[in-house]
């Protein structure tokens, strides 16, 4: 053996410390880096791979496959892998092929980040709130809102299948990668939009399918790009829904009516491809006119009925009846129903026309006051009774009032209304008859004679009339009685009961007794009555005295009553006629009279 190779095998201390140093500086320079391997064998489910340095590394199969595909290494396959320990505490390598891979992605996917352009990926696996995908090693989050630009239930045509994706946020330090599907669709969509959307023009006619149908119109299909057929530009007529003109599957003929070039959003009709019914509709349909026409819907505030087909005018729910009034009109007519309607307002430019169904009808309101002048009897019931009056049924259904200030001539209206009660039949004079206004006013007071103009015994009241008076009740400061021959009352004063001061106490009367009195005011605006028993003494007293003497003649004043009396009754009267009046009780006032008479003879 020479010296040279008794040097190599047996190294010095001094050449191993080199050697070691030297292997170990090679180690630090490839640790934690990308570095080329070889595959020296495959192991059931490792790979073995020889990086160059003593040992080599084991690393997984699955790590060399694409997500959802297997792995196709074999031995003597160059692979790049990611050296994460020179060797380890069984003396290996420690390899990761996954980590090469990641690295490798995150700087070409850092770098079409920044340029925006599309990655190629494959979701391969279902998470929380979305999916995992494979952007060649580095996985990223793909949100369940992004997968597709409309919710889809089934995601497993998607599934393992390369596809572009759009990476909307990147963290490398927190290794979250975000990307969507979504935007690559619509941005793909809006692309052939465009193209489609240049294409068209409003006006044009073109052919589409039915895509879908809402309660507010059709979505129209015209080969990649939909547009909306709204309900209200179906027909000229009205559509309740749109299932009633066109079905899912059906090929359709439509105008372009609008394409917004900002949202590409296009509206179509079908309705613009007919002649517009409303053209010349004033000529048509002239104020005043009556046609027939069926009801299409009622609502609250009225009914709409159709002319002719597009061409619908509205009943107003004050125009419906004469005489129902805040009511719905549902319960006036129903849908379906063919009516008579007259014109009232027609409108070209609004495309409104305005009927009315009571127009067709005899107005009870005019019939009344053509059948019934003012001053004319009528008979009804009482239909209602409120605080201002009495309503009365007449004919035709309509309805006449009786004001309170209508209903007695002497008594006030609410105690004159206290005497009625609904469904009672009265009679009534008519008043007034309004048709424009709706009102008949009757009066209940008017069927007899007003008392102050004249009474029973068409005598007018002035004042001085002597009167009859019947006690109706007692009051501490005067007492309340009513005319016999007038239907009046009056009130008497305590002060104006008697002559006497002694003899003015109202509890010397008794109700139900008769007495005469002098009126002394009558006041017809305020329908007042002014009686008093003190003005009738006086002013038969001076009557007596201008007849029989006076006190200046030396006569008493008993003796000029007694004679008055005395002719009063009679002189030739009869001694039976005498006992008879002597039998009679003698009122209080007759009673004095006839003492003081007596008194004067003694």
């Amino acid at each position: 053996m020479t010296e040279a190779q008794t040097s190599i095998s047996q190294p010095s201390r001094d050449e191993f410390a080199a050697l070691l140093e030297e292997s170990l500086t090679g180690a630090a320079l490839v640790e934690g880096s990308v570095v080329k391997g070889t595959v020296v064998s495959i192991e059931k489910d490792v790979a073995i791979i020889d990086v160059g340095l003593k040992t080599e590394g084991r690393v997984p199969l699955k790590e060399f496959g694409v997500a959802g595909a297997p792995s196709k290494l074999a031995v003597g396959d160059d692979v790049d892998v990611y050296l994460e320990r020179v060797e380890n505490a069984a003396g290996e390598a420690v390899l990761s092929r996954e980590k090469a891979r990641r690295e490798e992605s995150w700087v070409r996917l850092e770098e079409k980040y920044k340029a925006g352009e599309k990655v190629e990926g494959v979701i391969f696996n279902r998470v929380k709130g979305g999916f995992t995908v494979d952007l060649d090693g580095a996985v990223a989050f793909l949100p369940g809102s992004q997968v597709d630009i409309r919710p889809i239930r089934d995601v497993g045509p998607l599934m393992n299948s390369p596809q572009p994706f759009q990476i909307l946020k990147m963290d490398r330090r927190r290794g979250n990668i975000v990307v969507s599907r979504r935007s690559v669709l619509e941005e793909t969509r809006a692309e052939k939009r465009g193209e489609i959307v240049a294409r068209l023009q409003e006006g044009q006619v073109i052919d589409g399918v039915v895509k879908n149908i809402t309660d507010y119109g059709a979505f129209i299909d015209l080969g990649g790009i939909d547009g909306l057929l709204h309900v209200t530009d179906m027909a000229w007529r009205r559509v309740n829904h749109p299932s009633e003109i066109v079905n899912v599957g059906d090929t359709v003929k439509v105008q372009i009516i609008r394409i917004n070039p900002d949202t590409q959003r296009i509206s179509l009709g079908i309705k613009q491809l007919e002649a517009d019914p409303w053209e010349g509709i004033a000529a048509k349909y002239p104020v005043d006119a009556r046609f027939t026409g069926m009801v299409t819907n009622i609502t609250d505030y009225g009914a709409f009925v159709e002319l002719e087909p597009g061409v619908e005018g509205l009943i107003h729910v004050s125009e419906m009846s004469w005489t129902k009034k805040n009511i719905h009109p549902g319960k006036i007519i129903s849908t379906s129903q063919e009516v008579e309607v007259q014109i009232l307002e027609v409108d070209p430019d609004k495309r409104r026309i305005s009927l009315g169904l009571k127009q067709t009808q005899e107005n009870p309101w005019v019939a009344f006051a053509a059948a019934h002048e003012p001053g004319s009897v009528i008979e009804g019931q009482i239909r209602n009774i409120t605080e201002f009056g009495l309503f009365v049924g007449l004919d035709g259904s309509i309805d006449g009032m009786v004001h309170l200030s209508d209903l007695d001539w002497s008594k006030s209206g609410e105690e004159a209304l206290k005497d009625y009660k609904k469904g009672d039949t009265v009679q009534a004079v008519v008043l007034e008859a309004d048709s424009e206004k709706e009102r008949i006013s009757l009066g209940i007071k008017q069927l007899s004679a007003d008392p102050f103009e004249g009474g029973a015994s068409s005598e007018k009241l002035a004042k001085g009339a002597r009167v009859t008076c019947e006690v109706t009740a007692i009051k501490d400061n005067g007492i309340e009685a009513k005319l016999l021959d007038h239907d009046l009352t009056t009130f008497i004063r305590r002060s104006d009961l008697s002559r006497d001061r002694s003899e003015q106490r109202p509890d010397r009367f008794g109700v139900g007794e008769k007495f005469d009195a002098v009126v002394t005011q009558v006041d017809p605006k305020t329908r007042k009555l002014s009686a008093s028993i003190k003005a009738l003494e006086i002013a038969e007293e001076k009557e007596a005295v201008a007849q029989y003497g006076s006190t200046d003649s030396g006569a008493s004043l008993g003796d000029i009553l007694g004679a008055a009396l005395n002719k009063a009754k009679g002189s030739d009267d009869d001694a039976g006629d005498e006992d008879e009046a002597a039998a009679k009780p003698k009122s209080k006032r007759a009673a004095k009279a006839t003492a003081d008479g007596d008194a004067a003879e003694e």
